[in-house]
């Protein structure tokens, strides 16, 4: 079995992308592989075809290795829902609510859940590309951390390690991490990438041997940082920087709003209108009003009380509902389409204080948190037309009709099984929607109904690539400048 585990210095160095871009190019080379992640902490979650749910990152990972995502490919997934606590999914499945504290008191529980799943995969795959989670030397932790170099063991796996040079101090994030280390982790790497260079890498020749020297390790690539390529982001750290731009958006472009929940949970939905030729997105979490923008989004929610309180609190509702007032596009994914409705019910306490709060009332709609979760990938068209919509659900929210309203979405099928329902609701006037699809904008003829509201002339982008391009354009870009001789190597022992 080869197996090849990619680490990081930090959180948000890149490591998730790397393992993407290794697992197409080993793809392409003839090797059956599949990614792994002992443990991942995201809201940024995905459902597999068997109707369970992972990381985003992985099934990203599966479908640039071409194999089936599966539950055991990210075994255990942390879903931050207050800022010490998590919803805890093992095998795909809701277990418990946890804080931080009772979950890393004791991960022997976890770490075996996570091996078995390891094993699994290795009895089915050629070879396995292993992410890390976070810095894999973070020593409060370390003998309580079983994603990182417990995992390399269980896997007899040599570690990649990754650094990032755009955020500075990259001497600084390898020595360190190679001096704190013990022993026997520290001959478990086989060599460092440095990841996200800007400029003439001509300038860091230099510094290749300065690495090199200080480490005891090959620098096995320098990566420039890239554009023009669309990856689905692990976490919401790199979606961070953007937040809040002092500029209106471009008025030869249309402009939509992302409200940057505190909980905010699979931004990826927005993923595909950043890269959109005609349309400018900004990601706002301070109060501002909403002038030049045409649509307000609502992304989803891991905590949709807390952040509806968080809402009326800071005063963004009633700027919301002036935007309303004024005729803009006010728009709900998931938490966010409950958000838009009269209360969001959770009679068990899913969200803290079992309780109700009121919505934003934009939608005549009533929302009851249950025990159990929906998760599926399903399908069907916009009411009334043939204009198809693919996405996947994952909520444990119940939302019904209360008023005058209309479905979005006629539904035909869940989880490749063949069904009749609705989804969602739109106001009278049309410009008010929700919908529990997340990824509903991935898809090019949704994504230009929706946008025709606004300039049916610029609803249209020819330019941007899809999934399998994009998992093309990165392996391409990372090949080119990883040393994929010294790698096989490696991965060949």
């Amino acid at each position: 079995m080869k197996n090849l585990a990619v680490f990081g210095t930090a959180s948000n160095v890149g490591k998730s992308v790397l393992a993407t871009a290794l697992c197409r190019i080993f793809s392409d080379s003839g090797v059956d592989v599949a990614p792994f992640k002992a443990q991942n902490m995201s809201n940024n979650s995905g459902v597999t075809p068997d109707g369970l749910e992972i990381g985003r990152a992985q099934i990203a990972q599966a479908e640039a290795a071409r194999v089936v995502p599966t539950a055991d490919m990210n075994p255990v997934l942390l879903k931050p829902n207050t800022d010490i606590g998590s919803q805890v999914v093992v095998h795909g499945r809701v277990v418990d609510n946890c804080s931080a504290r009772d979950y890393f008191g004791d991960t022997k529980t976890w770490s075996a859940k996570a091996f078995e799943s390891l094993h699994r995969l290795q009895s089915q795959h050629e070879m396995l590309v292993i992410e890390g989670a976070g810095s894999c030397a973070e020593m409060n932790l370390y003998d309580r951390d079983f994603v990182n170099f417990k995992t390399a063991k269980e896997a007899s796996a040599p570690v990649v390690l990754v650094a990032d040079i755009d955020r500075g101090g990259v001497f600084a994030q390898v020595v360190g991490t190679m001096n704190v280390i013990p022993p026997e982790d520290r001959a478990r790497v086989a060599g460092v990438v440095v990841n996200r260079f800007r400029g003439d890498a001509s300038l860091f020749t230099e510094g290749i041997s300065i690495l090199e020297k200080l480490s005891g390790i090959p620098v096995l690539g320098v990566v420039p940082f890239y554009r023009g390529i669309s990856i689905e982001e692990e976490d919401a750290v790199p979606l961070q920087q953007v937040v809040d731009p002092l500029c209106r958006p471009d008025r030869g472009k249309i402009g939509i709003a992302v409200i940057y929940l505190p909980h905010i949970s699979n931004f990826t939905d927005f993923a595909i209108l950043e890269h959109h030729a005609h349309v400018e997105v900004h990601y706002l979490q301070r109060v501002k009003d909403l002038e030049g923008y045409k649509a307000v989004i609502l992304p989803g929610s891991k905590n949709v009380r807390g952040d509806l309180a968080w809402l009326c609190g800071s005063g963004w509702d009633r700027k919301i509902k002036t935007f309303r007032q004024k005729g803009g596009v006010v728009a709900g994914i998931c938490g966010g389409y409950q958000i838009l409705g009269q209360f969001v019910d959770d009679p068990y306490g899913h969200e803290g204080e079992p309780g109700r709060t009121e919505g934003l009332g934009l939608l005549p709609v009533e929302t009851t948190l249950q025990n159990n979760k929906t998760l599926c990938n399903a399908s069907g068209t916009v009411k009334g037309s043939d204009i198809p919509i693919r996405g996947y659900e994952i909520h444990m929210g119940e939302t019904c009709f209360a008023g005058n309203a209309r479905p979005l979405l006629d539904v035909t099928s869940r989880n490749s099984h063949a069904v009749t329902g609705n989804d969602g609701a739109v106001s009278p006037d049309g410009n008010v929607l929700g919908t529990y699809f997340h990824g509903i904008f991935d898809g090019n003829e949704f994504r230009r109904w929706f946008l025709q509201k606004f300039d049916p002339l610029k609803a249209v982008d020819e330019s941007i690539p899809d999934k399998e391009k994009n998992y093309e354009l990165l392996a391409e870009h990372v090949k080119k400048h990883l040393d994929m001789e010294a790698i096989y190597r490696i991965v060949n022992g």
